[in-house]
């Protein structure tokens, strides 16, 4: 895999609060983002989930509680926990979600079931 360019992936997306995987790590995966001042609606999530401000800020909600995380820094939302982005929130966010476990299985089994372009050689030779 060759470098990301976090700041220009944000700039290039279409819209705000729309994301773009960057990769993956383990059953994480790495988006990018970019905050326009608008709220975003109340969610839960089964697994954790990372949010690090590149730039701006990122106003939350988090079960009630206001959060203010700056630039170069890291929130971590609990497993089940409410939160909603409130106004004012700008800039560029990276987001880490971890797959839910049962969605991870089922990915992987699903990847196991699929047939592979792998031929033996006698198979070839028909």
């Amino acid at each position: 895999m060759s470098v990301v360019k976090v700041s220009e992936a944000a700039t290039a997306l279409p819209r705000a609060w729309s994301s773009r995987a960057l990769g993956r790590v383990g059953t994480a995966e790495v988006k990018v983002l970019r905050m326009d001042e608008l709220p975003v609606e109340e969610e839960r999530h089964a697994e954790p989930e990372a949010l690090l401000v590149l730039d701006g800020r990122l106003e939350l909600d988090v079960d009630g509680e206001a959060v203010t995380v700056g630039p170069g820094e890291m929130y971590v939302v609990a497993a089940g926990t409410a939160h909603a982005v409130r106004p004012g929130s700008s800039g560029t966010l990276v987001i880490v979600e971890a797959e839910a476990e049962a969605e991870a299985e089922a990915e992987a089994e699903a990847e196991a079931d699929r047939p592979t372009d792998r031929h033996s050689p006698g198979m070839l030779a028909r």
